[in-house]
């Protein structure tokens, strides 16, 4: 069983800076992709950015240049470093494993980006 919890969300102003975690309890043997996805109020969710198991690494268009992913193995934690960041960032931030073909997810952070 694998569970993610995420932490880092908060306020911020246009401008700013965050960094989210993803800590990931259980095994991470059989990991295939990591990742960041976001869902914006009324809106579906959407992805942010994903690494697979050889660390080929997508961004979404919005955040290129932006956001960041890192991962420290060791201490099972995945990273999302967010800069620049803009009031349409405004979104609750979920953590995705996919493992052995299961999708697991966390129960998200929000972040608020205020003009």
């Amino acid at each position: 069983q694998v569970h993610l919890v995420e932490s880092g969300g908060g306020k911020v102003q246009s401008g700013g800076s965050l960094r989210l975690s993803c800590q990931v309890s259980g095994s991470i043997l059989g990991i295939n992709v990591m990742g960041w996805y976001r869902q914006k109020p009324g809106r579906q969710r959407e992805m942010v950015t994903i690494i697979t198991s050889t660390d080929d690494t997508t961004y979404a268009t919005s955040v290129k240049g932006r956001f960041t992913l890192s991962r420290d193995s060791a201490k099972k934690t995945m990273y999302l470093q967010m800069n620049s960041l803009k009031p349409e960032d405004t979104a609750v931030y979920y953590c995705n494993i996919l493992k052995f073909g299961i999708d697991y997810w966390g129960k998200g952070t929000l972040v608020t980006v205020s003009s």
